[in-house]
């Protein structure tokens, strides 16, 4: 049993020795033609979710899927394709979820009605807690003198 351990620890520390970190190929920052495509892309990137982080808008991430999607985002801002096509291009390649505010369908109507739901089962539970508090006689305890 221990040399097959042994083994296996030497194969994956032969193995660590392959493993390469991911290195970017242009980290350079995005450069812009005017303050008008800038702002425009500023206001779409932050209208799209990291798709690593999931936390975190498009523009806020450091991951390097972040970095080649803004790339992407501009690209396609350059190549005349409005707001809507390009957040479509996206939720194709990466689903619904790369959207901050996704779009009110059959299978999303749950994440836009779920916090009005639950604020509205949480105000009955706290509704009927208070009722039936209020029914019940308080006790009086005789031997506590106030």
């Amino acid at each position: 049993m221990s040399r097959l351990a042994a083994l296996l620890l030497c194969v994956l520390l032969a193995l660590a020795g392959t493993a390469h970190a991911q290195v970017g190929n242009d980290t350079a920052p995005l450069q812009f033609r005017d303050a008008a495509e800038e702002a425009r892309f500023h206001a779409l990137a932050g209208e799209l979710r990291c798709v690593m982080c999931q936390n975190q808008s498009l523009a806020d991430s450091n991951a390097l899927i972040a970095l080649s999607l803004r790339r992407e985002v501009l690209d396609l801002m350059r190549e005349g394709r409005s707001n809507d096509q390009i957040k479509d291009h996206l939720v194709q390649r990466y689903g619904e979820f790369v959207l901050y505010r996704p779009k009110l369908s059959g299978h999303t109507w749950l994440l836009w009605a779920g916090p009005l739901l639950l604020l509205l089962v949480g105000g009955g539970v706290v509704a009927t807690i208070v009722r039936r508090r209020g029914a019940r006689p308080v006790p009086t305890d005789e031997g506590q003198e106030w």
